[in-house]
């Protein structure tokens, strides 16, 4: 079943910077940013001259305007009523979540604050326990989040808290989870609100929308069920600029003003180098008591720029959501359909017993998985980002700093994981299996630009891993040995040492047979490659190695496999000048291709 794609291809890679022979699959990281965004930007810039917003030139009065203007606009992009939210500018979304917490640490009690967290948050979201005195809660579910919510009976949840507990209660999550595309409820915010349980006095919300908020409608039209403070990074919608954003409730925003720091444009009066230091806030407006130091200013003009062209290219979020809604239910449905020829499936998905792709609600368009070959053995994440990478695909691996979410998909406890890290295992190295577990996972995910070609062509890697070699008939084996005129080298196949110049074994019986080549049958050959791990991962090369480099100097050669299998494609090898003929002929045995006219590398042959 073909997705109806909302969003004209056409439109979509007209209106995009990135090469034709990449598949982007990493837009939960950031979306690429549309050539029309630059230019509109760089013609923005042309035309202007924007000064410090600090000072009172004409440039300075200028930035000024054009970035209240963009504060409203993005509130407006948000659904955020102004008169019950302000826009607070920052680098990021982890820079908003830190503006945060520096408030709620600064609150008027001993014992600090008490902070709760979903295990499915983003690292950004668990390093703000570190600085809760009052102690912290992992809810390790939603149903945790429910119970916590709704449960009668009052128990004392909140670590250290006792008696009138701390003085400031917060409770964050995010809106999407980064790892798998998972989306949480959204209605927690409200109903803390009104809740009259004990617990929940003094409680604020933050809600992460970083991932969320990239292909899905962020709406914040009702102030009452709003989360208090909602933080997201613009990248991660438009591609450009690099910018984040904190969004205020009004009502609550006394708690941040509270912080001790200050800097910059957020002070009216500041007297210091006497025994009566004192300074004066502004107040005129949360944004200016919070944004310290001069703006980004470039960055904020430019998201100008980036609205315009959003809705120029994509019509709105609704219809975005519509779209990439179609794009992850027509690639799961692939990735589940795959499986090798004795029925191992090719991909272990990382979602709940019954995903909700194909339902917006409940799952972004992101998939996380890994890989089995069909002895039922992990392909490793590095090895198969290598892979993607040769073949211009661009996807993510490893922990994708969401520990909580790592953990409970791949089943990896407490315990486990200090011993992994005691072992060597550190975020971003390749130690990509440890006692039988993966140490991370793949993601894809896709955005607005996203269409059928990019599917296609992760479906059509992927099935390189797949095995179809039935193995329930005993193969007849073949050995293709290259003659000593050729002098390609070629590794000596496993169990087959005696031959002397190097030998592959084969079991297809239309592999390439000329005057430079020797075809020798052996009955009924077949290796056991169960105890060896330095494999080659494509199904049919399976080639083994003796260290890893050696594998990952091979993998070059599995590059734009998609182009090497028709002649023409094999025929591209010789115009690279990286290669020379001699080392094609090594390249083609050692992989394996097969040529369904092989007269045609053979009259090549004789040419050369």
């Amino acid at each position: 079943m073909q997705a109806p794609f909302l969003i004209k291809k056409t439109k979509i890679l007209q209106g995009c910077v990135r090469r034709k022979t990449t598949t982007y699959l990493d837009h939960a990281g950031t979306t690429p940013y549309p050539k029309s965004l630059v230019k509109r930007f760089s013609k923005d810039l042309s035309n202007n001259l924007f000064g410090n917003p600090h000072s009172q030139s004409p440039s300075a009065t200028l930035s000024t305007e054009r970035i209240e203007n963009v504060r409203l606009q993005m509130l407006r992009f948000f659904k955020a009523d102004p008169s019950h939210f302000d826009l607070v500018f920052v680098a990021n979304a982890t820079a908003a979540i830190k503006l945060v917490v520096d408030g709620f640490q600064a609150c008027n009690s001993p014992t600090g604050f008490w902070y709760g967290y979903h295990s499915d948050s983003h690292t950004s979201l668990v390093g703000a326990r570190e600085l809760a005195l009052a102690g912290s809660r992992c809810f390790h579910s939603d149903a945790d989040v429910e119970e916590w919510i709704d449960a009668n009976v009052e128990q004392q949840l909140e670590g250290h808290d006792s008696g009138a507990g701390p003085s400031r209660r917060l409770f964050a999550y995010p809106a999407q989870s980064n790892m798998n595309g998972r989306r949480l409820p959204l209605d927690w915010s409200g109903r803390l609100r009104r809740s009259s349980k004990f617990r929940h006095n003094n409680l604020y919300t933050l809600l992460d929308v970083a991932a969320f908020a990239a292909t899905a409608q962020v709406d914040l039209s009702d102030s009452d069920n709003a989360p208090d403070f909602t933080v997201l990074s613009f990248y991660k919608i438009f591609g450009f600029p690099d910018l984040g954003a904190l969004i205020v409730r009004k009502e609550t925003s006394h708690v941040l003003l509270m912080r001790s720091y200050f800097g910059g444009g957020t002070v009216d009066m500041v007297i210091n180098g006497t025994e009566k230091e004192w300074v004066a806030r502004k107040q005129s407006s949360i944004h200016e008591a919070l944004e310290d130091g001069t703006p980004a200013f470039h960055s904020i003009i430019a998201l100008e720029s980036a609205l315009v062209v959003h809705h120029e290219l994509y019509g709105s979020m609704e219809k975005v959501s519509r779209h990439t809604t179609q794009v992850i239910l027509s690639t799961y449905r692939q990735l589940v359909a795959l499986s090798h020829s004795d029925g191992i499936p090719v991909c272990r998905i990382y979602a709940d017993a019954n995903p909700g792709y194909g339902n917006s609600s409940l799952q972004g368009p992101t998939i996380a998985f890994n890989v089995r070959d069909s002895r039922g053995n992990w392909i490793g994440k590095s090895d198969f980002e290598r892979l993607a990478i040769l073949n211009g695909i661009q996807l993510r691996t490893g922990g994708l700093c969401n520990p909580g979410g790592i953990a409970s998909y791949l089943r990896i406890d407490a315990k486990e994981m200090r011993d992994n890290y005691n072992e060597g295992l550190r975020c971003g190295n390749e130690l990509d299996e440890m006692n039988g577990k993966p140490t991370g996972v793949v993601r894809i995910s896709f955005g607005a630009m996203s269409n059928n070609e990019d599917v296609k062509s992760f479906i059509r890697f992927l099935n390189t891993f797949v095995d179809r070699v039935d193995k329930s008939k005993q193969p007849v084996g073949f050995v293709l040995r290259p003659s000593s005129a050729m002098q390609a080298k070629i590794a000596p196949a496993p169990g087959k040492q005696d031959q002397q110049d190097g030998t592959l074994l084969y079991n297809d019986q239309n592999a390439v047979v000329g005057k430079h080549f020797k075809l020798i049958e052996e009955s009924k050959c077949r290796i056991d490659f169960g105890a060896i791990n330095l494999r080659c991962p494509v199904a049919h090369c399976n080639k083994i190695f003796e260290s890893q480099q050696t594998l990952q100097s091979h993998f070059r050669i599995h590059g734009n496999l998609d182009l090497h299998l028709s002649f023409r494609g094999n025929a591209r090898y010789f115009r690279n000048p990286k290669y020379s003929y001699k080392s094609f002929l090594a390249a083609y045995c050692d992989r394996g291709w097969l040529c369904r006219k092989p007269e045609r590398v053979s009259r090549l042959l004789d040419k050369n």
